[in-house]
């Protein structure tokens, strides 16, 4: 069994379209969401690589 199929690596979030945005300030903007979850995500990728270091 290949180590990826039991630690897949991990998906980026999906990009919020421009329309996502009300552009109204609000305090958590979808944007923020986004890049909460980019930073998050790149983290676990860190971790990931590490671990899969063949799949580099």
């Amino acid at each position: 069994m290949n180590p990826a199929d039991t630690d897949p690596r991990p998906l980026p979030p999906e990009a919020p379209l421009p329309s996502d945005c009300c552009d109204s300030g609000c305090d958590r903007c979808v944007q923020d969401v986004y890049t909460e979850e980019l930073a998050d995500y790149r983290e676990r990728l860190a971790r990931w690589q590490q671990r899969h270091p063949e799949a580099r």
